[in-house]
């Protein structure tokens, strides 16, 4: 994909946590930590991340079943976790979620200002999110009231709980904004299950790594890294990105203004 091609887009679907607020993605991290933690198996931060971006009941059912938290289960359990389990699990998280949430809404560095330069170009802005709609209803007002607000949102409620990588909220994101050519969108996220989500739908697939949920870190923890550490961190981070499909990568929000713009 060369740049050139991104001057046709017209629309841009982001992401949320770890995308345009919650540099790198911590609201969920915590919670699924604890959950987890609560039923007496540790997961590592590995195992935490690497469904991110899915709807979250399935992120919960894809953890359940990853090799090591899956014996950790049946060894202290003496039984398989099925159904109800991950029900349990998710009813948990989504507590711990909705009391911390109001926490990480902050709009990461770049991204109101990068949305208000698309906007101005005429280009669309639209949204898709793992979170459930009860709760974007605690993110939306606080990133409206911090000056970032999409045109429109979906989460996997709007799509008969058929969240990533299905490409129906990518689908219904190009309804509402009456867009009617996949070719003229651009769909950012900061996890493998964006860029899948992306490419199912047949739209421009892009992953942005400073503060992705990919990438791991705190804006602090990035901040301290030394230029070679930076780089080196970007360049893995990169490579997940491409390994799902992305057919670019952006470090940061303003290099993709940059090359909309």
């Amino acid at each position: 994909m060369n740049h050139l091609s991104l001057k046709q887009i017209e629309a841009v679907v982001f992401d949320w946590a770890g995308t345009t607020v919650d540099f790198g993605c911590f609201a969920p991290v915590q919670a699924f930590v604890e959950v987890f933690k609560q039923y007496g198996v540790e997961p590592t931060m590995e195992e935490v991340r690497e469904p991110m971006g899915m709807l979250k009941i399935d992120h919960i059912r894809t953890m359940l079943k990853m090799p090591r938290i899956h014996q950790c289960w049946v060894e202290k359990y003496g039984k398989e976790p099925g159904e109800e389990e991950a029900q349990q699990l998710f009813s948990i998280f989504e507590e711990k979620l909705l009391s911390i949430l109001h926490l990480y809404a902050d709009p990461k560095p770049g991204v109101v200002e990068t949305v208000n330069a698309l906007k101005e170009k005429g280009i669309r802005i639209g949204s898709t999110t793992g979170y459930t709609d009860k709760m974007m209803e605690i993110i939306i007002p606080i990133a409206r009231e911090k000056g970032y607000e999409p045109e429109c949102w979906f989460s996997p409620d709007s799509t008969g709980q058929k969240g990533r990588p299905y490409p129906y909220m990518i689908f219904r994101n190009m309804e509402t904004l009456g867009i009617d050519d996949v070719r003229k969108v651009l769909k950012v996220g900061d996890t493998a299950s964006d860029i899948k989500e992306g490419k199912h739908a047949g739209v421009w697939s892009a992953g942005v790594i400073v503060g992705s949920s990919e990438m791991g870190l705190t804006e602090e923890e990035y901040e301290v890294l030394s230029p070679e550490e930076k780089e080196a961190k970007c360049k893995e981070t990169e490579e997940k990105f491409r390994k799902a499909g992305a057919d670019i990568v952006f470090r940061t929000l303003e290099e993709l203004k940059e090359a909309l713009i």
